[in-house]
């Protein structure tokens, strides 16, 4: 039986996830030696079929530790390997947007590439390249949120309006609002530089309830920012839903004063404001 080998940060995770496939977990043993280098070890039998599960925040260690336990699990007598890494970082840097920087997705989809057989997550910071697969010349997948995201907000049972801050996420907004029966805008963003964007919106009733949808949080600022636009256009109430909470400090503190509510987030990442399991 295929099982779900899993980093202690993730274990949660995929417990959840064995839950519903009816597969066993198993988990990694993890060190770091006092120069910051990793040991992975595989502490249970591997099948043919192995699945690791790991979610890449803080990518810069867990990383190198994901390629050492697909060598790892190949070792122990995995003919193939699969990562569910619900959180899939650098896939943002896809062009040389300033002279002398590198494109850091290609970079890490060719190492990714070359140590799994395929590779799923959960709502890819993608921008021109649309597939997974043909980033990582694999049979992978970046799976969507919106059907547990519009089935959250179905369950709230109350009159809102789906919010997308630009227009990269109308279609994530669109298929979000036909789940949850309700209806959708996108804004207009002018991004002026990590921290400092500018968002326009049509017009929205004055009591309507407003839900900001964003795939990944880190600054805060595209939704503070969106939120002081509706603000300005008349809502009054506003609730924001993220993807990937990855908030950096202050980021919830902003967003806050803001003039937004309620802040909840899918399980992506481990965050306090986890509400809509994946």
């Amino acid at each position: 039986m295929p099982r779900l080998h899993a980093f202690p940060d993730s274990v949660a995770f995929a417990r959840r996830l064995a839950r519903r496939a009816a597969l066993p977990v198993a988990a990694l043993r993890l060190h770091r030696f006092p120069d910051g280098e990793s040991l992975v070890r595989v502490q249970a039998p591997v099948g043919p079929d192995a699945y690791l599960v790991r979610s890449l925040f803080d990518p810069n260690t867990k990383l190198v530790e994901v390629l050492l336990a697909a060598d790892a699990l190949r070792r122990a007598g995995a003919r193939r390997v699969t990562l569910l890494a619900p959180y899939l970082p650098y896939m943002r840097q896809d062009s040389v947007f300033t002279p002398g920087e590198p494109i850091s997705q290609r970079v890490v989809a060719r190492a990714l590439g070359d140590a799994f057989d395929r590779v799923l997550t959960i709502e890819a910071h993608l921008h021109r390249l649309r597939r997974l697969e043909d980033i990582l010349g694999r049979a992978s997948s970046s799976l969507s949120a919106a059907p547990v995201i519009g089935a959250w907000l179905r369950r709230e049972r109350g009159e809102a309006v789906v919010v997308g801050p630009d227009e990269e996420s109308t279609a994530a907004v669109r298929a979000i609002a036909a789940i949850a029966g309700v209806p959708w805008v996108v804004g207009r963003k002018i991004r002026q530089g990590d921290r400092r964007v500018t968002i326009r919106f049509p017009v929205l009733p004055e009591r309507a309830r407003a839900v900001i949808v964003d795939d990944i949080a880190s600054s805060g600022a595209t939704i503070a920012t969106a939120a002081r636009a509706l603000r300005r256009g008349g809502v009054q109430t506003l609730d924001a839903v993220v993807v990937h909470a990855i908030f950096a400090a202050g980021a919830l503190a902003s967003i806050r004063a803001a003039g937004v509510r309620r802040i909840v987030s899918c399980d992506t990442i481990p965050h306090r404001t986890n509400a809509i399991a994946t």
